[in-house]
Order: C-alpha cells, then structure tokens, then sequence
C-alpha cells in the first residue's frame, strides 16, 4: 500500500551551529603588555650601560694587566652584569607572553566587528605561529598585525593613514632589526671565544714562547670582539626602545578604536531564509 503524499509544511531552515565571537575589552591587556615592554626596554638600556661601563676592565683583563683585586671586581661586576641579563630575559618572556595574547584578542575582536567579511590573510592561528615559524616570520607577524588593524579602524583612509603606517612599519622594522643586530652579535661572540682559544692552545703547543707576537695579534682580536659586541648591543637598545615606543602608540591606538566600535552593534550577516514552503520548487504532477 502506498504512502499518501505528505501535506505538511518542511520545517524551518537551521543554519548550521557557530560560535558567535563576542568583543573582549583590550584595556588591562594593553596595559599589562606595554608595562612589560617598556620594563624590558629599560633593562635592555641598563645593560647596555653596565657592558660599557666594563669594557676598560674586559680590555685590560684580554692584555693580561689586571691585578688581583681587580680581577676580583670585574668577576663581581660580570655576576652583577649576568643578573640584569636575566632580568631581560625573563621579562623578553613575560612580554612575548603578554604581547601575543593580546593580539589574539585584537584578532578576535576585528571578526566580531566585520561579521560574515574575511578581511584576514592568514587563519587565526598564525597570530600566535607565525612568530616562531622559520622564514615567514620576517613577514607573517607583521601581515597579521596590518589585517588586525584594518579590521578595527573606522574606515580604510585611517587604517592606512600615513601616522598608522609609520607606527606600523616603523615597529616591525625596528623590532626586526633589534633581533637581527643581537644574533650576529652573540654568534660573532661566540665565534670570536672560541678562535680566541683555538689560536691560544695552538700557540702555546707550537711554540714555547707564551708571549708570541701572535698572541698579543690574538689580543687585539679579542679586543675588537668585546668592541664590536658592545657597539651592536647598544644599537639594539635603541633598536627596541624605538619599536617599544612605536609598539605601544600603535596598540593604544587599535585598543581605542575597537572600544569605540564596540559601543556600536556590528551588521549581521544576511543568512538565506526557507522557513516557508513556497521557497522550495515543486515538482508534484499537477493534477
């Protein structure tokens, strides 16, 4: 027996189930995240000053001409020297830490405020990825960071203004050159330690002569190194107060945008509608 053809209306359409982003305040965020990297900046300078402060006593330490009290003191400066690096390391830490999480919010916030629009180039996870991707993070960051911007200001001429692109590249330049100048300089650091003492033990094995010419050649190297070391440490001192600087004007600036669009509510995307019956094409026989 066949079934009779059924009458009733379909029922409504339902959209597949998303989860709707909600805005998140930048405020503390940003605080905390700028705090941190101005503490970092300024620890960084400190250093910078404490390693010229020293180098009289690292030069005369390589010429062999520092007595025992001296030597004593520049083994606690260099403790004292160590510490301070620390400091900025841990605070590079807690600045990353502070930094990206903010910048995922600021993602999250620029889709509340375009919904149904993809105005990004990279998924949402390359917010945090791209930073420790080899190769494309000399450009992913700050691809992510020029979407999050275009997502939050009012109007495209702002977002690119000739003031927002200034603080935008104006960052990331400095920011990679500040990473750029202190590994070259820790590895030609490096480099220069360990040829130091290849060529000292080699010395010594060739030639019984401690005092050799070559030795004191090896002297003035060493000497060079210390110097070199401690002019490319104070560029990227100042490399990363710039890109703090440059940093903090663009993120307050972003943080204030998204709080003044949150005051607005965002355009709703336009979903298809087959609540109704007649939406749907028929194909009965007529009858």
């Amino acid at each position: 027996m066949s079934q009779p053809y059924p009458t009733q209306p379909y029922p409504p359409y339902q959209p597949p189930y998303q989860v709707q982003p909600r805005y998140k305040s930048l405020h503390w965020p940003t605080v905390i995240a700028i705090v941190l990297m101005g503490l970092t900046a300024l620890s960084t300078v400190l250093q910078s000053v404490l390693m010229w402060r020293s180098y009289d006593e690292v030069k005369r330490f390589i010429y062999l001409m520092l007595s025992e009290e001296e030597i004593d003191r520049g083994v606690r400066s260099i403790f004292g020297a160590s510490a301070v690096l620390n400091i900025v390391f841990y605070l590079q830490i807690a600045t990353g830490v502070a930094f990206l999480a903010w910048l995922w919010m600021a993602r999250e916030n620029s889709d509340f405020f375009n919904p149904g629009r993809s105005l990004h180039r990279r998924s949402s996870g390359w917010a945090i990825g791209s930073w420790f991707c080899p190769i494309v993070q000399f450009w992913y960051p700050l691809q992510v960071v020029e979407d999050v911007v275009a997502g939050s200001a009012p109007s495209p001429e702002e977002a690119g203004s000739v003031r927002i692109r200034a603080l935008l590249y104006g960052w990331w330049v400095a920011w990679a050159g500040y990473w750029t100048v202190l590994l070259l300089a820790t590895g030609t650091a490096v480099t220069g330690f360990i040829y130091y003492f290849v060529r000292l033990v080699s010395s010594f094995q060739e030639s019984e002569a401690a005092g050799s010419v070559e030795f004191y050649g090896l002297q003035d190297f060493m000497v060079g190194v210390a110097l070199g070391v401690d002019i490319a440490f104070s560029v990227a001192a100042v490399l990363l107060v710039v890109a703090t600087v440059s940093g903090a004007l663009l993120m307050l600036q972003l943080s204030r945008w998204q709080q003044d669009r949150s005051a607005v509510p965002p355009a709703t995307a336009q979903l298809p509608q087959y609540s109704q019956r007649q939406d749907f094409p028929s194909y009965r026989p007529s009858s």
